[in-house]
Formats: C-alpha cells, structure tokens, sequence
C-alpha cells in the first residue's frame, strides 16, 4: 500500500534543545498510526511539521506526495488537524463554529448547510447545533473541533491527544468515532498516552523517544518483539498432569507450565504459526480432552513500550 506520509532525517532544534533527530517515518493510506512517547519525546513537534505550522531544521517530509515545505497549500488540503491544544470561539453558536470554517475552506455556501448537518449528525452534536460553543462539555468540544477538521473531506487526519482530558465516557465516544472514520477510508494519524486505547484502536504504532524513532510497525509486529513465541492458555475440567504430558510431546510446543493461579489452566509456550496453533486445538479436542477454555495471550502495549524505551526525556 502507498505512504500517505513520509519523512527522512527529520529534525526539529529550538535554540539548543533538539527535539526530533533525523526522524524516518512511513505511514501507509488506511492505517491507524499511534504515535506513542512519553512527553517531551517530539510527539507533537512532529506533528505541527507535518500540518504545515513548523518548518523543520532539516530533514523533509511529504504528505500524499506534496513536501510540507515546499508545497504547503496542497498539504493542508489534505489533512485535517486537531491540536493538543485548541482554541474555540465561545459566542458561536455550534452551527455557526462549523460553518465559519466551512467557509475558510471555500467550501460554496449552498451546500455549507447540508455539510455542517452532516457533520453533527457524525460526531452526533446535531441535538446541540443552536447552543453556543461556550456551553459545551470538553468531550463535546473535542467532537465539534474534530468536525471541525473534517469539514473539507480530508484523506488525512492528524489529531494530538483527542482523548486527553476526557472523562471515561466521553474516551469511549472518541475512540468509537476513530473507527468509524477509519472505517469511512481516512488514514489516521493519533498520539496519546494512553497505551490501552492506542492498542485498541490503531493498526499501526511507533514508538518515539528523546526525539528518535525507537520502533514502528504493526500492532502484531510490535509484540513479536518481546514475545516472539505464542502463550496459549487451555482449560481444562480435569486430567490435567496427563494433557500436560500429552502437550510436551507435540511438535512446537517448547514448554508447559500450571497457572500458579489456576490448577485447572495450562500455559504453553508454543513455536508455530496459526495454522499448527489450530491444528493443536483440533488435536485436543480429537484426543478427547475436556478443554473448556483455549486463547492465546495477547502481548500488551505498556509492556512492549516499556521494554523498548529507557524513560529519556530531550
């Protein structure tokens, strides 16, 4: 799949405090693309440079194949942003917000009403369109600024933090209206700090820090290199010693050990692809074992973020 974004030798100084040294980074069309690093790490350095708002001290990078340096209308057209930080015009009455940026976009004033209903109804802000913006929650004016940077039909969105701040219900409401937009075909690209709604979320991850790339890749990729073999945990109602055995016998499995917590549960290091891990299941169930539970243990984000950066702040 093409890149929608692209950057090489990135690298972004303020007086002598460097924030982003020789970033490489590639992200295709449709990905989810989390972008996780403690703060400091040049998050949203890299960010404002690719929305066209700082220029870098080296390096380029292209949006859908434009330079954010050189060709910066193209850019902007394609991408919508949401900072981490936003200002909103509180005397507006919702529709109004909408609107006046519709317009900045040049988008006609005929079809600007039918546009700014349709973009409430999204990020379902329709029952609020006479209120003024003043008046809103913070989850709710994360919506509206989102609608906002949706206005001109982006291919690409940018948002720094669109859950920060938010309380459980309202994260819950952005992280599902990520899915849908992604499931409309806007590639997206989402920092946050918070690693379980980036794991849920995202196809994709890079992990920054100190101003460096220290991985990117697949979610799946991502795991694999802490964990490069499978855990698969099977349940049991009984005949545990004996499946044990049976199980250290098979071919890819490299080892098998009792839950400490669960004398009814067995945890199997296992070599092999998906193909062998259901042939497994089959096997076990064929033998006539009584297995009640049977999943593989999933590698967590926190854990391969801490095992891969050493807490440096730039």
């Amino acid at each position: 799949m093409a890149a929608i974004i692209e950057t090489r030798g990135l690298t972004k100084r303020y007086g002598q405090r460097t924030a982003l040294t020789d970033l490489d980074l590639v992200v295709e069309e449709g990905a989810v693309f989390g972008f996780v690093g403690p703060n400091g790490a040049g998050k949203t350095t890299t960010m404002r440079i690719l929305a066209t708002l700082l220029r870098p001290t080296a390096g380029e990078a292209w949006v859908g194949g434009h330079s954010v340096q050189r060709e910066r209308r193209q850019v902007r057209r394609m991408i919508g942003y949401m900072p981490d930080f936003f200002g909103v015009y509180g005397d507006m009455t919702v529709w109004e917000y909408l609107d006046f940026f519709a317009a900045c976009y040049e988008i006609p004033a005929a079809t600007r009403r039918a546009l700014t209903d349709d973009l409430l109804e999204l990020v379902e802000l329709s029952h609020r369109r006479d209120d003024f913006v003043d008046g809103l929650s913070r989850g709710m004016k994360q919506r509206l600024c989102l609608a906002r940077a949706l206005a001109h039909d982006p291919r690409l969105l940018i948002l720094d933090e669109p859950a920060s701040g938010l309380d459980p219900r309202a994260r819950v409401e952005m992280r599902e209206l990520l899915r849908e937009l992604h499931a409309m075909g806007k590639t997206i690209l989402v920092s946050s700090h918070i690693l379980a709604e980036i794991q849920e979320i995202c196809t994709h991850v890079g992990i920054i820090e100190a101003g460096r790339l220290v991985a990117a890749g697949t979610m799946e990729e991502m795991q694999e290199r802490i964990r490069p073999h499978r855990i698969v945990h099977i349940g049991l109602l009984r005949g545990v010693e004996e499946v044990q055995a049976w199980l250290a016998a098979r071919p890819g499995v490299l080892g098998v050990t009792l839950n400490e917590k669960d004398d009814h549960t067995l945890e199997v290091d296992f070599a092999d692809g998906e193909e062998a891990l259901a042939g497994l299941l089959a096997a076990l169930i064929g033998a006539g074992f009584p297995v009640v539970r049977f999943h593989e243990e999933t590698g967590n984000l926190e854990e391969v973020f801490m095992r891969l950066t050493r807490g440096v702040v730039t």
